[in-house]
């Protein structure tokens, strides 16, 4: 018996373009990758090692920024502690040189027996308080002057009325 395909051909030829369009599609739809196990794992580590270079080049600028930002602050904290020894060592200077004018004024027969308050800031001397005479209220200034360290002198004595 003998079985009679009903061909049309046509029919044939859209099933085989469809095929061939669908073959085309699924072969275009997966990337090409040809790569093996073994270079792909040599990719992997190359990622890596490279990864591993650029943070270790990164700690190093970080370490570099650090030590310089820990070496401004050492020089700003000598600069603080200098200008504090500095202002320490003017205090202690014009204290002296209060004590050595009061010393000298004691020694000064018209004035040692009046209050004269003596300020220094800076090597400046202010006196203030009475001067028996015009003269006393000069040789009060003369006095001041000659102490060692005295830079100027501002005299606010005033001249009692005998």
């Amino acid at each position: 018996m003998q079985t009679q395909l009903n061909t049309n051909p046509v029919k044939t030829a859209t099933l085989v373009a469809s095929l061939a369009l669908l073959t085309t599609l699924v072969a275009c739809s997966k990337p090409a990758d040809d790569a093996t196990a073994g270079q792909k794992l040599d990719s992997a580590v190359a990622k890596t090692e490279q990864a591993a270079t650029d943070a270790k080049a990164d700690a190093k600028v970080a370490l570099s920024d650090a030590e310089s930002s820990l070496k401004q602050a050492g020089q700003d904290a000598k600069v603080s502690a200098s200008n504090t020894a500095n202002k320490v060592g003017v205090a202690i200077d014009d204290a002296a040189i209060t004590t050595a004018v009061n010393a000298a004024l004691v020694k000064d027969k018209d004035l040692s027996a009046l209050k004269i308050d003596v300020d220094t800031k800076a090597g400046v001397v202010t006196l203030y308080g009475p001067a028996p005479s015009a003269s006393a209220r000069e040789r009060a200034t003369t006095i001041a002057k000659a102490v060692t360290g005295v830079t100027s002198v501002n005299n606010q004595l005033v001249i009692s009325a005998s």
